[in-house]
């Protein structure tokens, strides 16, 4: 009777040239849908970086829009300051040439009756020459034609020797600043005689129709 060897164990029979890694079983392939759950799990990737990319170009669109909306609204402030800083300083000189305008007359008095002369006539063209630099400008001459929006008429008369509603004598003369119009000129005015067009218009005729008579040159 044959004795087993204590803690010596039976080992299955393997072929001459086998190593034992070879004789255990491989484990099987792994399937097609694990295959492919790696391309589509990418795939669904992309799908959400694309959509994340139209979000984020959406976004930007947005804020550039409201960029060159703010820009465009601090253009139009920028502007709107400019222009009521113009208009502040226009209405500020013209005030103050308003002040100016009676020293103006007491000059141009002086000067019509022959007393400016000596220091004041210096302070007087010196004064004169400032307010020209400001933009003050004289209008109101004599034989201009009667404008109500510039001319305001004090006198007023006719005579045979205009055609039409004449400034014949300049009262007190006009200022402008720009386009301001500061004080008007005030004048006295002359209209035509009345009945004087009418027998110019008689007499024009009469002329024409002797003319007629007459039958002009006699031919040779």
């Amino acid at each position: 009777m044959t004795e087993e060897t204590p803690g010596f164990e039976e080992k299955p029979d393997v072929p001459s040239g086998v190593t034992p890694e070879d004789a255990e079983p491989k484990a099987a392939s792994s399937s097609p849908k694990e295959a492919a759950a790696p391309a589509g799990d990418a795939n669904a990737q992309n799908a959400g970086l694309v959509a994340q990319l139209d979000q984020v170009r959406t976004a930007l669109g947005e804020r550039t829009a409201d960029l060159q909306r703010l820009q465009a609204e601090y253009q139009n402030y920028r502007r709107r300051v400019e222009r009521d800083r113009i208009t502040v300083k226009e209405i500020a000189i013209a005030n103050l040439l308003t002040e100016l305008l009676p020293v103006l007359d007491d000059i141009g008095r002086a000067r019509d009756h022959g007393e400016l002369v000596g220091g004041f006539k210096s302070v007087a063209e010196s004064l004169e020459t400032v307010a020209a630099k400001m933009g003050l400008q004289q209008f109101g001459k004599e034989g201009e034609p009667f404008d109500p929006t510039i001319h305001e008429a004090l006198m007023h008369s006719y005579a045979p020797d205009v055609t039409e509603t004449t400034c014949v004598a300049i009262l007190q003369p006009g200022y402008r600043f720009g386009e301001r119009t500061i004080r008007p000129a005030r004048v006295a005015v002359a209209e035509p005689q009345p009945g004087a067009q009418s027998v110019k218009a008689e007499e024009t005729s009469e002329t024409t129709g002797d003319d007629k008579e007459s039958g002009g040159p006699d031919e040779g």
